[in-house]
C-alpha cells in the first residue's frame, strides 16, 4: 500500500480541513495558471512544469516508491473521468 494519500478519500473532521485546503490550493493554482496563459505561456509547457513540480514534491515528501505507486494509479483514474471537467455551454 502506498504512503501517498488518496486525494479523494475523506473520513472525518480532519479530512474536511484537508479537503478545504485542497480546494484553496486548487484556486491558487487556477489563478496562477490563468495569469500565465494570459501572459502568453503555452498551456502544454505549463502542464509539463506543473506535473514535474508536483511529482518532485511527492517524491520529496513520500519517497520514490510511494510516488511511483500513486503515478501508476493515475491512468485508471484518468480513464474513469476523475479529471474530466464538463464544458459549460451557454
Amino acid at each position: 500500500m502506498s504512503n501517498v494519500p488518496d486525494p479523494l478519500h475523506f473520513d472525518g473532521e480532519t479530512d474536511q480541513v484537508l479537503e478545504d485546503e485542497r480546494h484553496a490550493a486548487l484556486a491558487y493554482l487556477d489563478e496562477a495558471w490563468n495569469e500565465a496563459v494570459y501572459d502568453g505561456l503555452d498551456e502544454d509547457c505549463l502542464a509539463q512544469a506543473a506535473l514535474f513540480t508536483a511529482i518532485r514534491s511527492l517524491v520529496a515528501t513520500y519517497g520514490e516508491e510511494a510516488a511511483a505507486g500513486f503515478a501508476e494509479r493515475l491512468a485508471g483514474r484518468i480513464r474513469a473521468g476523475e479529471y474530466t471537467v464538463p464544458l459549460n455551454r451557454q
